[in-house]
């Protein structure tokens, strides 16, 4: 549940992923390689493929399109005609709220603990847009539905173990499989929470024009994939809820780890397979492409008068570095500078999303797991850790979370707010 492999094994103890990273470095699985057992989709189709029964639910996350177009225009007649428009603009200005939640794995326990303290502090908004990334993807069905969905964020992220969520088969990954963990049981605990009332619930706000977006990464692509859960969710289809569980298993797949999620789609009038994997790997958080710049002017719309508007974003681990003396040997070299590229990679995020909460002229606000949090995990998912965690992001959005206005290593002077 996490952008790679170290943070999939937040459990800093477990070594497993050394072997995966092994592998991947020698070279070893390519001489495994043969043809491939799915209707891989050619290159020259990929920009045309939609999912079967379900097109435009999704769109390319790193650059402008049709598909995103039209579903951030509809938010207006949808806000209009559910009534809920008129009530943005009743009684105090208006203010409209953003949510981006990132990938961290286990560490999502911080985030899981601060929305619920966050409510009881009694200041958590009603987010327009709510956008989810690997362990974030699998909250932000709950964080946009609202407070009665907390309980739900905290049985996920304090009481589901190791041992509930992955099942090894080292072995078969070795030797030719896609992974050496099985994602099922992962798979089974996801169907669990999200069933049909959750999906019409879903769907019921969708109509009011909120949006729920889920990452996940084309591994073929190497692309960004955004997926509009709500339009899968209101959709008729009868697969509409396989989709959607499917969608938020990708996005939670670590490659290596888990198996990679396949997404059966259709283009010149053949259908075919793409592979998803988790959406951290091409970001660790996200919110919408720099050319979704007509969102701002559907809000004042919804609103129908100037507003102020705010970007939440929830980064699942620390952002600040942390010291350790590293074994002068391969594996934990290659440890050590993989966490710390996946930390780096997370804080560009964070400059990205600022840059882009100026140009959208929002207000940015973000959060991480404090740097004075020392406990560490033993395994993928410890419980202990995790309850600890929850126990800390709880606090500090129960007592009113002081939100970071810019991102790690820039001043207020810097920033170029206008």
């Amino acid at each position: 549940m996490s952008g790679a492999i170290p943070e999939l094994c937040c459990g800093r103890g477990m070594r497993i992923y050394r072997i995966v990273w092994l592998i991947a470095l020698a070279g070893l699985l390519a001489s495994c390689a043969g043809t491939l057992p799915r209707d891989v989709l050619p290159r020259e189709l990929t920009d045309g493929a939609a999912v079967v029964d379900l097109p435009e639910v999704r769109f390319w996350g790193d650059e402008k399109s049709r598909a995103l177009d039209l579903s951030l225009s509809s938010r207006v007649d949808q806000a209009l005609v559910s009534g809920r428009a008129a009530g943005v603009a009743a009684g105090k200005p208006a203010t409209l709220s953003y949510l981006a939640l990132s990938g961290g794995g286990s560490d999502g326990a911080f985030g899981a603990g601060l929305l619920v303290g966050w409510t009881e502090h009694r200041t958590r908004p009603t987010f327009e847009i709510v956008t989810g990334v690997s362990t974030g993807a699998l909250m932000a069905p709950f964080a946009f539905l609202g407070p009665e969905y907390d309980p739900q964020i905290k049985e996920i992220y304090t009481t589901l173990s190791t041992k509930q969520l992955v099942s090894y088969q080292v072995f078969s990954g070795l030797f030719g499989g896609d992974a050496l963990a099985d994602s099922s049981p992962l798979a089974k605990h996801i169907a669990r929470f999200v069933d049909a009332k959750l999906l019409a619930a879903i769907a019921a706000e969708h109509r009011k024009g909120r949006r729920l977006f889920v990452a996940t990464t084309n591994i073929d692509a190497e692309r960004p994939v955004i997926w509009d859960m709500g339009a899968i969710a209101q959709s008729t289809t009868p697969k509409s809820l396989e989709i959607f569980r499917n969608v938020l298993l990708a996005s939670a797949s670590i490659p290596g780890a888990f198996p990679p999620v396949r997404i059966r789609v259709k283009a010149g009038g053949r259908e075919f397979e793409e592979l998803h994997v988790d959406g951290g790997i091409t970001s660790q958080v996200f919110f919408l492409p720099f050319e979704a710049l007509l969102y701002r002017y559907t809000d004042r719309k919804i609103a129908k008068r100037q507003l102020s508007r705010r970007l939440f974003v929830i980064r699942n681990t620390k952002v600040t570095p942390e010291w350790q003396a590293v074994q002068d040997k391969t594996l934990p070299i290659v440890e050590r500078s993989l966490s710390t590229l996946i930390k780096s990679q997370g804080v560009g995020d964070l400059y990205k999303l600022y840059l882009e909460a100026q140009l959208q002229q929002m207000d940015f606000n973000y959060g991480a797991i404090p740097a004075d949090f020392s406990m560490k995990s033993t395994e993928f998912f410890d419980l202990e850790y995790m309850n600890a965690l929850f126990v800390r992001g709880y606090e500090l959005g129960r007592q009113g979370y002081v939100w970071q206005k810019h991102p790690p290593g820039m001043s207020g002077r810097i920033a170029h707010d206008r």
